[in-house]
């Protein structure tokens, strides 16, 4: 077994995961129709994958957060062609999707150095327009950047999700018996003695409508679809959201959680998953923990505990089933040898993928040759 031993936490502080960026090309310069000469080009504006960079930094950098591309030059008795405007570039973080305003996907930044052209500048002055230049393109985009770790927990406000990553790392997320108490996305750093590392994303809590964006809805599950696997979390007595809200046991929380999940969008569903049963230092845990942990293996007889629109489609089999007291520490040891297994399991077997895939590959190119 691989001993624990260090972990480190790295804390985001003002976290800015979304960024709205007014661009604009630059403009063509004039033509000079006595001598028939060409304006020059305006500048184009790019996105640029750049490490260590964040939004917050650009925000703070650009607080006018408008990007515009240099105009190109007029034509002149000594240069007939002007000269093309600069270029304006975004030196944005690795891992952002960028967006229109109306939501549709420009492109994805996910490896340093990508670049994405968004607006182009305008063409500069020429015999076909009269010499006019014209001006260059203009729009709104929007950054956005989905976080990514081996692991995402996922758990309705209260399931000791904060109070769990403190827990497993020296890690001290604003904690309170309230909901909402996770408002940005944190990593955590899990360190074993190998020196390999896990990152844990704690994202904020899910409430029951979250798919349709209620309360923080998308904020949280987009960051979701960039984890390796899940890591459920309910507390072992159940919860309940406020007075008006009804009551769920953690058997009707998980079927919720996979709803919601399946709602936003479906393939999530199909991630390796875990489930923590937290709270087992609360009387009477051991028999609600038997209970769930039968209701999960035959969920078909009791799902009907719920009404039918809040039933996923299909059950999430979780790989390990950990109990758990966050404020003990009961089971956090065992919690992160699991992770640990399940992580090491997946790159195994997408290891052996990608050698079986060379082998046939290989194969297919000596037959052809015979």
């Amino acid at each position: 077994m691989v001993q624990l031993s260090r972990i480190c936490f790295r804390k985001y502080g003002n976290f800015v995961d979304n960024l709205r960026l007014y661009v604009r090309g630059g403009s063509g310069g004039m033509g000079l129709p006595r001598l028939g000469g060409q304006g020059g080009k305006g500048g184009d504006v790019w996105v640029v994958a750049t490490k260590n960079m964040t939004l917050k930094r650009i925000k703070d950098k650009y607080p006018q957060k408008r990007f515009i591309g240099e105009a190109g030059a007029n034509s002149s008795v000594r240069a007939l062609k002007g000269e093309k405007g600069k270029d304006m570039e975004i030196l944005a973080p690795i891992g952002i999707t960028v967006t229109t305003d109306d939501g549709k996907i420009v492109g994805d930044m996910n490896t340093e150095g990508d670049r994405l052209m968004v607006v182009k500048g305008g063409p500069g002055g020429t015999f076909h327009s009269a010499f006019e230049p014209s001006k260059g393109q203009t729009k709104h985009i929007r950054l956005d950047l989905k976080l990514i770790a081996d692991l995402g927990l996922v758990g309705f406000p209260n399931a000791g999700k904060s109070s769990l990553l403190t827990a497993m790392s020296n890690a001290t997320p604003q904690i309170a018996n309230y909901s909402f108490t996770t408002l940005k996305p944190e990593i955590g750093k899990v360190m074993y003695e190998d020196y390999k590392q896990i990152s844990v994303a704690d994202l904020p809590g899910l409430i029951e409508g979250a798919h349709i964006n209620k309360g923080m809805g998308h904020k949280f599950l987009k960051h979701v679809e960039r984890t390796k696997q899940l890591l459920f979390v309910v507390d072992v007595c159940g919860f309940q959201l406020a007075s008006k809200t009804p009551f769920r046991s953690p058997f009707e929380a998980v079927l919720l959680l996979t709803k919601e999940l399946e709602l936003y969008k479906e393939e999530l569903v199909s991630k390796p998953a875990l489930l923590v049963v937290n709270k087992m230092d609360l009387p009477d845990a051991e028999d609600k923990l038997a209970e769930l942990k039968e209701q999960l293996q035959n969920p078909d007889e009791f799902s009907h505990l719920l009404p039918d629109d809040m039933i996923p489609k299909s059950c999430i089999t979780f790989r390990h089933i950990v109990p758990v007291s966050a404020s003990t520490g009961f089971g956090v040891d065992r919690l992160k040898r699991c992770i640990r297994e399940s992580l090491d399991e997946d790159s195994t077997m997408a290891t052996k993928a990608i050698h079986q895939d060379r082998l046939q590959a290989l194969r297919c190119h000596s037959h052809q040759h015979l």
